[in-house]
């Protein structure tokens, strides 16, 4: 637990709620391990039969805390990053309870391709979907660059994921990865709704038919130490770290 993420059990549901607005709920080290944490103590409680990710009302997440993720940097070029960041995906990667994301405002980086792990997506009519990684001189991360084309096909992943285009909440609905388009600040409400319907239906029929729709957890593991391995070598590029600095700099002006 840490004091930017709240994690509250609602009858059967383990809601997560990112809580730092002052810096547009961006996501710590300590609070990617809480996330991780949550969803690994759920995996064998019974009573947790679904989970919810949310930023509350107006923000769902601007992605990685570059500061801290800066401070925290890489262990070896040669090696995939270790992390809580990571620890957080192979939590998504594993995980075997129904996953709903209510997404309202940005979703920026991670705060995208966490919810192509999820299996039911809200968002607000106000919500943003951006990977800006190639902004920063980096590559895709999360297993994004195999699950957003399995999800939207290749033409709208490359927009995504290589040109950095941002995409509205009715762009994402039609491209296959948000459910349902609902009013600015009713996410959540919405999310606990789907939540209660998914609880009530019989638990183990619900984690094997969720099993055969899903791609094996190797699989996924596989692409983040991919992407992972090569993010770590890009973070040393001179294209990434003249691309910090420039962030870095307009920040400060």
């Amino acid at each position: 637990m840490t004091e930017h993420l709240i994690v509250a059990d609602d009858h059967h549901a383990r809601v997560i709620t990112m809580r730092r607005p002052e810096k547009k709920n961006a996501i710590t080290q300590s609070m990617y391990r809480a996330m991780s944490d949550a969803i690994d103590t759920a995996q064998n409680n019974p009573d947790i039969r679904c989970l919810i990710i949310t930023g509350g009302s107006g923000v769902f997440t601007a992605g990685n805390d570059l500061e801290d993720f800066l401070k925290a940097g890489t262990a070896n070029a040669d090696t995939p990053r270790a992390s809580n960041a990571q620890k957080f995906l192979y939590s998504l990667a594993h995980n075997t309870k129904p996953i709903i994301a209510a997404v309202d405002g940005v979703a920026i980086g991670i705060g995208t391709t966490m919810l192509f792990h999820c299996d039911y997506v809200l968002a607000s009519k106000t919500a943003t979907f951006a990977t800006p990684f190639i902004h920063l001189g980096l590559v895709p991360e999360g297993a994004s660059s195999l699950l957003m084309p399995r999800t939207m096909g290749h033409q709208r992943a490359f927009a995504t994921l290589v040109m950095g285009r941002t995409m509205h909440a009715d762009e994402a609905r039609e491209a296959g990865f948000v459910n349902e388009v609902v009013a600015a600040g009713h996410t959540e409400a919405e999310a606990r709704k789907v939540a209660r319907e998914i609880c009530a239906l019989p638990a183990e029929a619900v984690a094997i038919s969720r099993k055969l729709l899903k791609l094996p957890p190797e699989d996924l593991t596989r692409r983040i130490d991919q992407e992972s391995h090569l993010f770590g070598e890009r973070m040393r590029s001179k294209e990434a770290v003249a691309a910090f600095q420039a962030f870095f700099k307009r920040k400060r002006g």
